[in-house]
């Protein structure tokens, strides 16, 4: 029996004029991530994203790939069948034995987009309700809150028959709304900022602060790890590594301890515009919300931001932790980032931190010592690695 992976798009449907651009998107990213998967055809037609194996392939494996795909709402394992509901019933009724053997309830739905297929809607749902019924007597219909829903779709080719309706990653496609570069530290909260911007559409790279020997190479093998459970989610990532151990330094010798984390950050923005600029990234991503800590109060982030070149994304901003962690232990990043490697952000901590920060006084601090030489060795000595897919 011929099978097929149905992708259904939300979002993308209600892109107007620009729908088409948002699913050529989709199909690419599809594409690239099946490479490593075998052979498919993948076509579209209303609304729907058609995957047929062309080989002997791990569809589950597919399945979970898909997953991970923004832009895909909901995803559907279907037997391909004959418009004749005779057939239907013939081939289905094995088809959908592993899903029902083990459930209690049922219900049917309907999908009648050739009208010309005799049975409407409604009548598919009763008549392919009692041919379930009698296949599998020990289920009962329940279509208010079903273990199964069996759902019957008549296309333009073909009868499409699926009891399990998969929950996508939702979004629209990575890609279509440009790039952007990520202050990327090693805790929990930046790598689910890159989750959250990438669902909206966006190319995410990333750029890490290393400062041995204060930080280890563990540390930054910790960074390198989230990059890879990032992929599956961002694409292809490539990976900034900036020496900071010099600029840290000067810092600790040469500002107000106070003013130490605010200052930092403020050095960051401007190694960060450096690669903006050489690249084309159109704003800045990073894992900070309001009041988490000391640098995160809104008069430090508006400190921080005098410097940005373009604007500053931050999508957990109006979280709390507990909401972050969940979102990291379901993309997975989660453990690594609670790994005990600390990154430069925990190096020369300043004891009292201002938190209301008065920016005339930061420029003024900054002011004090010239990081500009430091600032560009530190760029001209980073290092680039791609993570790929």
């Amino acid at each position: 029996m011929n099978e097929v992976i149905m992708a259904k798009y939300g979002e993308i449907a209600l892109k107007g004029l620009n729908k088409n651009t948002f699913e050529d998107i989709l199909v690419r990213n599809i594409k690239r991530r099946f490479k490593k998967l075998g052979s498919f055809e993948i076509t579209r037609n209303q609304s729907t994203i058609y995957i047929k194996p062309l080989e002997e392939v791990d569809i589950d494996k597919a399945v979970e790939v898909l997953k991970t795909v923004f832009g895909i709402a909901a995803i559907q394992r279907a037997a391909v069948l004959p418009k004749d509901f005779d057939e239907i019933v013939k081939q289905g009724m094995p088809y959908l034995e592993e899903a029902l053997s083990t459930a209690r309830t049922f219900k049917v739905g309907a999908k009648r987009s050739d009208k010309k297929f005799p049975l409407k809607s409604p009548d598919i749902q009763r008549e392919l309700g009692a041919a379930i019924l009698e296949a599998y007597p020990h289920l009962t219909v329940d279509v208010h809150d079903p273990d199964i829903t069996v759902m019957c779709e008549i296309r333009d080719t073909n009868a499409y028959l699926s009891a399990a309706r998969i929950m996508g990653a939702g979004g629209i496609p990575v890609g279509s709304s440009g790039q952007a570069l990520l202050l990327l530290s090693g805790g929990i909260d930046s790598p689910v900022a890159a989750y959250m911007m990438a669902k909206r559409g966006i190319n995410v790279d990333a750029i890490h602060f290393q400062s041995p020997p204060y930080t280890s190479e563990r540390a930054l093998m910790k960074v390198e790890s989230l990059c890879e459970e990032l992929v599956p989610y961002c694409g292809n990532i490539r990976f900034y590594c900036v020496p900071f151990t010099e600029i840290q330094e000067a810092l600790r010798d040469n500002c107000p301890e106070e003013y130490f984390t605010v200052i930092m950050r403020r050095l960051m923005m401007k190694i960060a515009n450096h690669f903006c600029r050489e690249n084309e990234y159109k704003a800045l991503i990073t894992g900070e919300s309001v009041g988490q800590v000391a640098s995160q109060t809104i008069m430090a982030l508006g400190c921080t931001d005098r410097v940005a070149e373009v604007p500053v994304f931050r999508p957990v901003i109006g979280m709390d932790k507990r909401e972050i962690v969940e979102i990291a232990r379901k993309i997975g990043t989660f453990e690594t980032s609670t790994l005990p490697y600390e990154d430069c952000c925990t190096v020369f901590t300043p004891k009292h931190p201002r938190t209301k920060p008065v920016i005339e006084e930061v420029e003024a601090a900054e002011a004090a010592f010239d990081f500009a030489p430091l600032l560009e060795k530190a760029i001209k000595e980073t290092e680039i690695k791609d993570f790929k897919i």
